[in-house]
């Protein structure tokens, strides 16, 4: 597991408006972590395709169709970061291209008011 990876999780339980069900994730948890089996969490943002969520402004990054072996266009929903156990990874679909993951670390970066 490496950042930058799309993973199809379970997003469940949740509660309010956070992000439910089965959908893709990307792991933005940084890859020493992710490396420690033993590690048993993983920092992620779930993925929509949700047209409301696309307009949220800077902190919804598109993720094109094709991206990371995404099925559709998806929207990455960076103020939902969220924690996840790894047994919720239910598969692997493949790694997104750099030029995605910077535009999804700026949603994060706008999201948290990082500089």
């Amino acid at each position: 597991m490496r950042r930058g990876d799309l993973f199809l999780a379970e997003l469940q339980p949740r509660s309010g408006s956070e992000l439910q069900g089965p959908r893709p994730v990307v792991v933005i948890s940084r890859d020493s972590f992710n490396r420690v089996e033993a590690w048993s969490s993983v920092i992620v943002v779930p993925l929509s395709t949700s047209e409301r969520q696309a307009r949220r402004g800077p902190t919804a990054v598109p993720v094109p169709d094709g991206a990371g072996g995404l099925r559709g266009d998806g929207v990455a929903v960076c103020h939902q970061v969220t924690t996840l156990d790894r047994s919720k990874l239910t598969r692997r679909l493949g790694a997104l291209p750099p030029e995605v993951m910077k535009a999804i670390e700026a949603g994060i970066k706008a999201a948290m008011d990082l500089p």
